[in-house]
């Protein structure tokens, strides 16, 4: 990769497979079960890009076909999840979102809303103002919340 030619750089944990690309086009968490199961995680967060935006270097990732037209990137040496990657019609294209946490500087890539809600662990309470959706963001499609979702409800008490 060029010096500057790429805003967000980023890579696996052990450094193998690294990637650079252009400014976000969006920043979303997503709750869908599929991205949990992948990552171990209750939530994610990604930063999508059209697949020839990104700039992959060092060792090429694996790919796991983790259902119908949707792949999941990962590194092969130390297994860092990387990539949730598939065809976006509305977008114009095959789309590739990469893990927030695997770039140099996750705290410059904010949020901007929330997918996949109904999927959601129903402990993990959204406490942020950002809007949210039952599943993919559409155009033009209003969001069902803005706001807590769960506000006052903690954990289930024990038997």
């Amino acid at each position: 990769m060029e010096k500057g030619t790429h805003k967000v750089t980023g890579g696996c944990m052990c450094g193998a497979v690294r990637y650079g690309a252009p400014d976000a086009h969006a920043v979303v968490y997503c709750h869908c079960k599929s991205c949990k199961a992948h990552t171990g995680a209750p939530v994610v967060c990604l930063v999508g890009y059209l697949k020839d935006e990104i700039v992959w270097t060092g060792d090429e990732r694996k790919i796991y076909d983790s259902s119908a037209g949707i792949r999941r990137g990962f590194c092969g040496k130390c297994g860092t999840p990387l990539t949730w990657e598939g065809h976006v019609e509305e977008l114009g294209g095959d789309l590739i979102e990469v893990f927030i946490s695997t770039t140099d500087d996750p705290d410059a890539l904010v949020p901007e809303f929330h997918i996949w809600t109904d999927e959601k662990v129903e402990w993990f309470d959204i406490v942020d103002e950002l809007p949210r959706y039952h599943g993919w963001m559409h155009e033009g499609e209003p969001a069902f919340n803005h706001g807590p979702t769960m506000k006052g409800k903690g954990p289930k008490p024990k038997a």
